[in-house]
Formats: structure tokens, C-alpha cells, sequence
């Protein structure tokens, strides 16, 4: 058998063993060596593998060089993923990266020579400068609550404009126009904007969203960057476009420049980031910038039973908002949906089914608890920590600009200058931890803590002490990257976009809550039709069971996906 020799002499697969390991749907993906393609991928269906299948052939028929090869995604884990497979493919030096690393990495290599100068600190956290910024727009006797979710909401809305190329000046414009309003006054999120771009050039400090303006500008600016760019990039894969935002588009563009060797992959019906500048209109419209693109769909669902995958199309059909899919899994149980008469009580039944199944022998990491709303998520934490069932919470909100968290590295950085004598490194780690594990919110903690322990048994890391400890971190905090641990998950449905449980329960499935009432005049079209797919995303997360639970008013996406009988 003729074997294609990997980069540093290990054998890798041939053409023909790569395509064995794929449906007939992905491997006419891996066939379309050559862009532009556009590949629609409902959930679970295996569009990673298709993805790397297709970057793996193609360079072992010779059609793409590996080195030029620049696969592009959102999450710091599913990079660190499609790096594992391609690895294991034989295709270790292609640059699979978050969209923001990619951008950061170049920045940081050419500004010395294109802006001069120190390169600007990147921001951990906004919520600091933010502080500052509504103190200096004198809005601290309007902005009284300056708590976690007032903060997430004002930083929600600068992110907002900021990837959607909205200045400061054109906000107030611009947001009248959104199907979606703030819940904070949109004057004043127009001062703090101000305030906040002014202090940030004082401070020689640039946020996550900068880092794609700048890298956008100087590659349409600066010819001689842009050229050594786009030689070393010449083939781009780019998952999830379905949620690409106009700034991240533009950076895409300059990338790209007038070559056509691109693969884009998402799934019309999992859009649900517009509040974050997300939008489906360069999916939809792909074919009429790439005319001769090919536009491949994968309908085969791996993830899922029959029996969900049978009530997610049929929430499909009410809006034709994608692609239906055909369940390749054993069948099972059909989706349970159960009424309760207050969150308490929808609280307590969950607590105790979770409680039945870890003592059934489900692994508590198999479990995810999804809601609409960080707020919904508090009443299930309180009642885990009461119950000792271990938990971790995943929301939009960055990990590292939890308050909780940032309290606790400021600690961790103190007490780096100056060791305790006769203490390890770990023993310090688990002393400064122990205050913030009596609270209500200890999930961050204990993963931080979670990740010392994983840190001192790796052989290879280096120096075991807190300073190694708070590099690791900070890679971590570029990389929008936080650490986790083997728990049950508690999730907002945003956050727990690509991830999969064996069993999933989706509570608080009321009308008000799920679809949510946002308290304006009118709920338009759009914003409902956002919220259709935000419950089509929970329910695909789950592959074995799926526990629907509400209060008061059944949400009327249980009728739509057949799961109550229509009144």
C-alpha cells in the first residue's frame, strides 16, 4: 500500500481510507477539494468530520498545501477539536483557530512595524472600564445598579455596535432601527460607549472587538501585510457561518481577497446571536457573491434518537427555517414534557430526576440543565449546592470577566511575588480558594481549582507554581478559552450552542419565558422567530433523553415541535 509521508516521517492515510470513514452526504464534501463550497449541516450531523475529512483529503491528492491552510471557528474548544482531528488525519500544520486568535496573532506580529509603538494591553475585562466610563458620562445616579447583569447587558450592547461597524456617534441611529431593544436606555449606553472608546485610548487598551477592527483595517490598509497574509493563508474553512457578524465578514474578506477557495458551514435554523451582531444574511446570500459555489447538505443526524430528532422537525416546519433531518440512532424515548405549578416546584422534580440518574449510573457530565436566562439558572444552583450535586455554569458571559473570578486571580497574582514558605504552589492555590467556595456561585472557582490539580499532574508543565499557574491563565483569557470540569452542566441555551449531553433537561418552557417577553410594545416576527430557534437548539443538544418542563403557560413551540396537543 503506498503510504503519503506526514510531516516529520509518520505515515498518514490515503485518499481512498479517508473517504471510508464518511456518509455518502460528507464525503461529497471531501470531494469538493476546491471552493467555493457551502456546506448546510443540521445539528449532529457530522459536519466537523466532513470539514476535516475534506482539509485531509485534499492534502493527500496534493490539491491543498496543509501549511495554507486557515480553518476558522468560534470557540476555543471546538478549534482545540478540529486541531485533534486533523492531527490524527495526518494533517498537523493546518492553523485551526478561533476567529479572534487568528486576528490576534497577526496584530500582535506586525504592529511594531505598521502602528509603532507598544502593542496595546488586551483587556481581560471590560466591566472595569466600563465602571469608569458610566462615573465619567456622570451617569452613576442613573445607572444605580452597576450589578454582574447590568454590566453584561451595557457590555452586551458595545459589542453590539462595535462588531457591526456602528461608532459611537451612529448608535443611537442605529439601534432604533434592531427588532431587538437594551433593556438599558439606549442614550445612555450611547454616553458610556463615548466614554468608554475615550478611555480606552488613554489607557493604551483595546478589547476582543478591536482586535478584529484593527487586523481588518491594516490588511486593507497596508498592502505589503496583506500580501504575506494571504501568502501564507491560501484555503479557508469557516464553521458555524451562520452567526459570522459584518466585522468578522470584512476580516474574512481581506483574508480571502479575490481568491475563491473558501468552505463555509452552518445551519440557518441554529441562528441566535443577533443581539451579538450575529447574522445569517452571508450564509444566505453566499451563492450570489460565489455563483459557481457548490451547495452541499448533510441530513443525517448522529447525535440524536428518532424521537427528538421527529419533534425538532417538526418545530422546522412551522417556519421553514432549515434543514429537516433523518435520525441514523437506535429509537428511544419519546421527549418528556412536564407542568409544574412554580419554579420551586419545577425545581425540586428536576433536582430529583438528576438525583435518580447519577444513582442510576448516568455520569454527572452526561447531564446538562438549559434555560432561557442566567436568572433562570440561580434557583438550580442554589438547589444543587443544597443537594452536594457538583455543577458548572456556562453563560455568554466570558468566564474571565466573572467578578467571582477576576476577585480571585487578583489574590493568585499577589500572592505569586511572595511565596508561603513550606506551602506547594497547589496548597496556596487551595487557600485562596476556600472563602469563595461558600457561596451560592463556587462553579468558577472550583474550576479554576479543578484546573491547578489537572496543571500538577501534567509532567510537562512548567514552573509548578503560581506563576506558571497564572500563564496558563492568561493563554486561556486570549483564547477565550475557561476551564471546565467533569459535572452536570447548568447553561443558557446561547452558551450551550455545540455541545451535546446524553440527557438534557430544557426547564422553563413558558410562554413569557421561552418565548421571552422583553417587555416592549411588540414582539415582532423576527425576535419570535429567534426564539423558535433558540428552543430548536436545546432540544438537538440532547443525543438519549430530553426533559422539556415548564410553569404556568405551556410555550407554544411545544405545540409547534408536537409535543402537546394543540388546544
Amino acid at each position: 500500500m503506498e503510504i503519503i509521508p506526514k510531516l516529520g516521517g509518520e505515515p498518514s492515510l490515503r485518499g481512498d481510507e479517508i473517504l471510508a470513514a464518511l456518509d455518502d452526504d460528507q464525503r461529497e464534501v471531501a470531494l469538493a477539494t476546491r471552493g467555493p463550497v457551502c456546506v448546510i449541516a443540521g445539528a449532529g450531523t457530522g459536519k466537523t468530520r466532513a470539514i476535516t475529512h475534506r482539509i485531509a483529503y485534499a492534502a493527500a491528492i496534493g490539491t491543498m498545501d496543509p501549511s495554507k491552510v486557515l480553518a476558522l471557528t468560534f470557540t476555543a474548544r471546538a478549534a482545540g477539536e478540529m486541531r485533534t482531528r486533523l492531527r490524527s488525519l495526518g494533517v498537523p500544520t493546518v492553523a485551526a483557530r478561533t476567529v479572534h486568535s487568528a486576528a490576534l496573532k497577526q496584530l500582535i506580529y506586525f504592529w511594531p512595524t505598521v502602528f509603532g509603538g507598544r502593542t496595546p494591553d488586551l483587556m481581560n475585562s471590560k466591566t472595569p472600564f466600563l465602571t469608569e466610563a458610566i462615573n465619567r458620562a456622570n451617569l452613576s445616579g442613573e445607572i444605580r445598579s452597576t450589578s454582574r447583569e447590568t454590566m453584561r447587558d451595557i457590555a452586551t450592547e458595545i459589542e453590539w455596535a462595535k462588531v457591526s461597524q456602528v461608532a459611537p456617534i451612529d448608535y443611537l441611529d442605529q439601534v432604533s432601527e434592531r427588532s431587538t431593544k437594551p433593556r438599558i436606555k439606549p442614550e445612555h449606553i450611547a454616553q458610556i460607549y463615548v466614554a468608554y472608546e475615550s478611555l480606552k485610548k488613554q489607557e493604551v487598551a483595546i478589547d476582543f472587538e478591536d482586535v478584529l477592527l484593527l487586523t481588518s483595517a491594516m490588511l486593507e490598509e497596508e498592502r505589503a501585510v496583506r500580501e504575506r497574509v494571504q501568502d501564507q493563508y491560501r484555503y479557508f474553512t469557516v464553521d458555524e457561518y451562520q452567526d459570522i457578524s459584518p466585522i468578522q465578514q470584512r476580516l474574512i474578506n481581506a483574508w480571502l481577497g479575490s481568491r475563491k477557495d473558501i468552505c463555509v458551514v452552518g445551519d440557518p435554523a441554529q441562528t441566535i446571536y443577533s443581539f451579538a451582531g450575529a447574522t445569517p444574511v452571508f450564509l444566505n446570500t453566499f451563492t450570489q457573491r460565489f455563483p459557481e459555489a457548490q451547495v452541499i447538505r448533510l441530513s443525517t443526524g448522529y447525535r440524536s434518537t428518532p424521537e427528538i430528532t421527529f419533534a425538532a422537525n417538526a418545530l422546522l416546519r412551522t417556519s421553514s427555517m432549515g434543514q429537516e433531518l433523518t435520525a441514523s440512532n437506535d429509537h428511544g424515548h419519546r421527549p418528556s414534557v412536564d407542568g409544574f405549578k412554580d419554579e420551586t416546584a419545577e425545581i425540586a422534580g428536576i433536582i430529583s430526576s438528576i438525583t435518580a440518574l447519577i444513582s442510576d449510573g448516568t455520569a454527572p457530565q452526561e447531564i446538562a440543565v438549559l434555560a432561557r436566562t442566567n436568572s433562570q439558572l440561580k434557583g438550580m444552583e442554589r438547589a444543587m449546592n443544597s443537594k452536594g450535586l457538583p455543577y458548572q455554569v456556562r453563560s455568554t458571559e466570558r468566564f474571565f470577566e466573572r467578578q467571582d473570578v477576576r476577585d480571585f486571580l487578583k489574590q493568585v497574582r499577589q500572592a505569586s511575588v511572595i511565596p508561603t514558605e513550606g506551602a506547594t504552589w497547589l496548597d496556596e492555590l487551595r487557600t485562596i480558594a476556600q472563602p469563595y467556595l461558600t457561596g451560592e456561585s463556587i462553579d468558577g472557582i472550583a474550576a479554576l481549582l479543578h484546573l491547578g490539580r489537572e496543571l500538577d499532574d501534567d509532567e510537562g508543565f512548567s514552573p509548578k507554581t503560581l506563576r506558571g499557574f497564572l500563564r496558563e491563565v492568561e493563554d486561556r483569557v486570549t483564547q477565550n478559552n475557561p476551564p471546565t470540569m467533569p459535572v452536570i452542566t447548568l447553561a443558557t441555551l446561547h452558551a450551550a450552542k455545540g455541545l451535546e449531553w446524553e440527557r438534557v433537561f430544557l426547564i422553563g418552557a413558558s410562554e413569557g419565558i421561552l418565548p421571552l417577553e422583553t417587555g416592549s410594545a411588540e414582539t415582532t416576527d423576527a425576535v419570535i422567530s429567534e426564539e423558535r430557534r433558540l428552543f430548536y437548539v436545546g432540544m438537538t443538544r440532547a443525543k438519549v433523553d430530553l426533559h422539556i418542563s415548564y410553569r404556568g403557560q405551556p410555550s407554544r413551540f411545544l405545540r409547534e415541535s408536537g409535543l402537546l396537543a394543540s388546544s
